[in-house]
């Protein structure tokens, strides 16, 4: 294999490599917390040497970090579709959507956001004091637009923005006790279907846009 050809082909190793590490830690540091997650555990979980671990990733913060930011890096491209020309009622249902989905397709992921929060935000407190509350005040004043407009019953910008993270992340966040409540081994497709329609209803009447 010439240079030319290899390049792209290295460069594929390191991006499926990255993606395993980040699949791994992700579990393991849901199932154990950042104190609890070892890099060599980790490692085990991506069938990787524990030194292509270092050399993706410095160092346990780092690899920690690298897993809040590809969650952030999900959830803001959601809300960042929100804006003042978009049908609020479209806007809603899609975001509730697209976050239920996250929470069933990564559960883990938002119980390694949550254990941050829960845990006073020591990584992330910079960043949520500054660029999310920027953000979230943003879209706000989108919602307080829509208020505005007549499009929307009146509601609170920020407490809607918190109801739905609420509504959306609890299934990933409390899954198990779901499980255990509804009789379940595993939440099926029919379940999460039943999921989105009642939290989109519940939604969409408090803001005055279900029938």
């Amino acid at each position: 294999m010439d240079d030319g050809a290899a390049q792209p082909h290295k460069a594929k190793i390191r991006r499926e490599n990255r993606t395993r590490i980040l699949v791994a830690a992700e579990q393991a540091f849901a199932e154990h917390g950042f104190a609890g997650a070892t890099m060599t555990n980790i490692a085990k979980r991506a069938s990787l040497p524990k030194a292509n671990l270092h050399y993706y990733f410095g160092t346990k913060d780092e690899l920690y970090r690298a897993v809040l930011d590809s969650i952030l890096e999900e959830w803001i491209s959601k809300l960042n579709l929100w804006r003042i020309d978009a049908d609020p009622g479209t806007v809603i249902k899609n975001y509730i959507r697209d976050k239920l989905e996250f929470s069933r397709r990564r559960p883990q992921a938002s119980k390694v956001f949550a254990s941050e929060i829960i845990h006073g935000a020591p990584i992330l407190a910079s960043f949520i004091s500054a660029d999310l509350r920027h953000l979230v005040e943003q879209k706000a004043a989108v919602v307080h637009e829509w208020v505005r407009l007549g499009l929307i019953k009146p509601v609170d910008g920020p407490h809607f923005i918190f109801t739905l993270w609420a509504l959306t992340q609890h299934y990933a966040d409390f899954e198990v006790q779901i499980r255990l409540i509804l009789g379940r081994d595993a939440l099926t497709d029919d379940d999460w279907e039943s999921i989105a329609g009642y939290v989109e209803v519940f939604v969409l009447r408090a803001v005055g846009l279900a029938s």
